[in-house]
């Protein structure tokens, strides 16, 4: 029987789908990888079976480590899904900040305070991602699109990291400033006008991966310096 019949399908991208409906009595994302017709028919099994497992061991290594995830109720391998937990009262970061930052430039009457709620997301994030990478969890994806903020009232935003779907673990600077790069590329894209959000970032980000931050800072340099090549070569 297909998810149509139980569960509302709420987004598709390439590579799965997302469907929320009960499982268990509680809200349930159900992710859906798709077949890929074009790969032999062990081989992409096989990928998606690696991948599957990826994903979860990543989620499970975030919980051990204290960083928020959705939970994971359940891996079916054979119908390529898994079955996690719907985070309740949540926005995207890109969302919240993309209203944030509209309120700002339109003179809001509370601008400081919108500013300093944007600094105190940015202080979280790279509090988590650095816990992430000190417990060698490369993300794959880290956009603000793949950060859910809980609106929960309390004064240090709780931020939920979810689709893990290109995780792995991994020890290298290479991967962890890649990682760090792709959320500035991402911010920058999605969030041109907040320029010193990055900064606030990588400052939490050292002060909580103090053992490898500045090789992995370094790194970053480097990495920023190929893609600026990349973008004169053409």
């Amino acid at each position: 029987m297909g998810l149509e019949n139980e569960f509302t399908l709420i987004k598709q991208g390439a590579e799965a789908k997302l469907f929320k409906g009960s499982y268990l009595g509680k809200m349930t994302v159900v992710k859906e990888r798709f077949k890929k017709s074009y790969r032999h028919f062990d081989l992409d099994n096989h990928l998606t079976k690696e991948r599957m497992k990826s994903e979860a061991r990543a989620l499970l290594r975030c919980k051990l480590a204290g960083i928020c995830t959705p939970a994971l109720y359940l891996v079916d391998f054979e119908r390529r899904r898994m079955y996690m937990e719907y985070v309740e009262n949540s926005v995207t970061l890109k969302e919240h900040i993309m209203k944030i930052t509209e309120d700002i430039t339109n003179g809001h009457d509370n601008v400081d305070t919108l500013s300093q709620n944007l600094n105190s997301i940015a202080q979280e994030i790279g509090r988590i991602l650095g816990k992430l990478h000190s417990h060698n969890i490369i993300h794959g994806d880290l956009t603000t699109s793949n950060m859910l903020l809980v609106k929960d009232g309390k004064n240090i935003p709780t931020i939920v990291l979810i689709d893990f779907g290109l995780s792995h673990v991994e020890s290298s600077m290479e991967d962890k400033g890649v990682d760090l790069y792709v959320l500035e590329r991402a911010l920058i894209s999605t969030h041109a006008n907040v320029d010193k959000l990055f900064t606030v970032i990588l400052s939490a980000y050292a002060e909580h991966n103090k053992r490898e931050s500045k090789e992995v800072l370094k790194k970053l340099e480097e990495i920023r310096a190929r893609g600026r090549k990349r973008t004169m070569v053409g």
